[in-house]
């Protein structure tokens, strides 16, 4: 316990104040002095020991009627640390533009308010802290981690404008954090990730700005983080892979304007559920964006959102669009153009094509994003569009095949589209009536019984031999002497074989996929 006749003047200065609340200013107004970086200059002046601040928190000079207590101090080099481990505080403690030679210590301590804005601080121990109030770190430096592992804070957390180097892999690490209100880091820098597995964050977390460097390691470890948005975007980079896993995101998860550059792995988004989730990224991600199994209610993406490798497996949405980092909210579900494209653009043929050579994007042969975004185009009413989907999955699946499965498949295409496009049978059918009835017309054929049935017809002929169920009495009452015209009579006769069986098996394959 310090006595008042051994106390220097600021830290008597600080005493006198704290009864009534006051703050104890001790800047001396320039700049390039109050620089909390240079604090380590500091005379005895601006100089108060770590002992004095914790004495006066923890009830060391009695409370003045009529005010609120409150420790204040701005300006100051506080030597010595900070130790408030397992403590109950019960009133505010705000410091501005100090210089703390050690860690701080809140592990484990239940406060009110803390402010330490402005300041440099060797790093701060809040992990089981209960702070019934808001934890203030704007703008300060932290030569150290942020540990606030499985704290609660009442209030908001503010960590704008913070930079923070960790000594390790780990700049920050707040799993288990429950907050009760939002954490903002706009524009936050680390040396070393952000780590909040598990983190319950109501009132969102807001990365804005935000650089997150961990160079071939984890920039940001949010799995299983229970939230109400998170915007990592207007800049947000992050150097390291982002981990989203099994997070549960309510309203918007963004990464407009966002730069990733994780290696290998940009973004781990497997099993999140999300409502809104927009990836317009300022440029593609450099590594896999990995969003197996994920879901969200609507998605947006843009021109330069996606890497070489995007893993799509079980990746479901309700609607999608495709946009530019602009002001139109227009959703493909809701557009009066149906819009699956981006802005208030009208939607083009274009847009399936981006759609496709996105889902091209996914390495091998993965049915499902392919009926995920028929699905989706069904949904909407645009059933042309999701039969060129189909098709596409269609062809896509040919190349898996083996050379007899890929004829066969060549063949579909050609001749129905594999079922989503009949009318190409009818082309074909047109085309070689065409055919058979010109070359036939310049031929006579021989009677098989001389003198009796119908004389001969060339088209009804050519339609009699293209149809292989049934007769029209023209292909068995006549037969030719002329190579070529029996060569063609055979071959219109596979053909019709052929285009039946193509027809049959692409109508069938619809009909059991609907």
């Amino acid at each position: 316990m310090h006595s008042y006749d051994e106390l220097t003047p600021p830290e008597r200065a600080l005493w006198e104040a704290f009864p009534e609340g006051r703050r104890v200013d001790l800047r001396t107004g320039v700049p390039e002095e109050d620089e909390a970086a240079t604090g380590d200059r500091w005379g005895p002046e601006r100089t108060v020991r770590a002992s004095v601040v914790a004495a006066l928190l923890l009830g060391a000079q009695s409370e003045s009627s009529g005010a609120v207590a409150a420790l204040r101090i701005a300006g100051a080099r506080i030597t010595g640390r900070l130790d408030l481990t397992g403590s109950e505080i019960r009133h505010t403690l705000s410091i501005e533009g100090c210089r703390l030679e050690e860690e701080v210590s809140l592990r484990g301590a239940t406060t009110r308010t803390v402010e330490i804005v402005n300041s440099w601080v060797p790093g701060i121990d809040a992990r089981l802290a209960r702070v019934d109030g808001v934890l203030d770190l704007s703008r300060s430096v932290l030569e150290g981690a942020l540990v606030l592992i499985n704290a609660r804070v009442a209030g908001v957390l503010d960590l704008d404008d913070v930079r923070i180097s960790g000594e390790g892999e780990w700049a920050v690490l707040a799993g288990g954090l429950v907050m009760e209100a939002g954490v903002f880091a706009r524009r936050l820098t680390t040396r070393g990730g952000l780590r909040i597995p598990g983190a319950q964050l109501p009132g969102g977390l807001f990365l804005g700005g935000a650089r997150l460097e961990n160079p071939d390691r984890v920039a940001l470890a949010a799995g299983h983080v229970v939230a109400s948005t998170v915007e990592c975007s207007g800049g947000f980079t992050a150097r390291g892979t982002v981990r989203l896993r099994g997070a549960r995101i309510e309203d918007l998860l963004t990464f407009e304007g966002a730069h990733l550059d994780g290696g290998r792995t940009a973004l781990v988004g497997t099993a999140m559920h999300v409502g809104d989730f927009d990836f317009r990224t300022a440029s593609p991600p450099s590594g896999t964006v990995d969003l197996r199994s994920a879901h969200a209610h609507w998605c947006q993406d843009g021109e330069r959102a996606w890497p070489e490798e995007v893993l799509l497996e079980g990746f479901t949405y309700g609607s999608i669009r495709y946009g530019t980092p602009a002001t139109s909210t227009e959703d493909v579900g809701t557009g009066e153009d149906g819009s699956a494209g981006g802005g208030a653009t009208t939607r083009t043929r274009d847009d399936v094509v981006r759609r496709l050579a996105w889902l091209r994007r996914n390495p091998g042969y993965v049915p499902q994003p392919y009926e995920q975004l028929a699905g989706m185009y069904r949904q909407i009413g645009h059933d042309s569009d999701a039969r060129r989907v189909l098709l596409a999955k269609q062809r896509h699946r040919r190349r898996t095949l083996n050379p007899a499965g890929r004829l066969w498949g060549h063949l579909l295409d050609v001749t129905v589209g594999y079922g989503y496009r009949p009318w190409l049978a009818g082309v074909w059918l047109m085309a070689l009536t065409l055919l058979g009835t010109l070359v036939f017309r310049t031929h006579s054929p021989v009677p098989v019984k001389p003198g009796e049935g119908a004389p001969f017809q060339p088209l009804v002929y050519t339609l009699d031999l293209l149809v292989p169920i049934g007769g029209l009495g023209q292909r068995t009452a006549w037969y030719w002497t002329h190579d070529a015209s029996q060569w063609l009579a055979y071959l219109l006769i596979a053909s019709g074989w052929v285009l039946t069986t193509a027809v049959v098996a692409g109508v069938t394959r619809t009909l059991n996929r609907n």
